[in-house]
């Protein structure tokens, strides 16, 4: 597929696409008769994955780490697994902090509530 239908089928930019192939995170395309990129499907299941790394907060350099042992192939798949299980611990870390704050949240905003039903029922 060309770059205009996987901007559109992934959400992504084609500047965005173009970027990540220059960096190294998307491989490079086959291109066609006219030099124009053109992408295999399968792509898309990897623009997928990395959208879920970068929602979860990697970096890209770890993303690029990430893509750089997957293109070695299955020989790298314990480092794969292990740079994964270390992020995967980092977000359940984020997760209890931000829920913890959300409680917080929750707390202060009960307070406010509360302060304001008060107020209003006074006679």
């Amino acid at each position: 597929m060309k770059i205009g239908e996987l901007a559109r089928r992934s959400g992504r930019s084609a500047h965005t696409l173009r970027y990540y192939e220059r960096i190294g995170l998307l491989p490079p395309p086959r291109r066609d008769g006219s030099g124009q990129r053109d992408y295999d499907a399968s792509v898309l299941v990897w623009l997928a994955f990395l959208e879920r790394l970068r929602a979860t907060g990697m970096p890209i350099r770890e993303m690029l780490d990430y893509a750089n042992l997957r293109a070695q192939g299955d020989a790298t798949a314990q480092n794969r697994c292990a740079l994964l299980e270390a992020h995967r611990e980092r977000v359940r870390e984020h997760m209890t902090l931000l829920q913890a704050s959300l409680e917080v949240l929750d707390t202060k905003i009960e307070g406010y509530q509360t302060a304001h039903h008060d107020r209003t029922t006074e006679t």
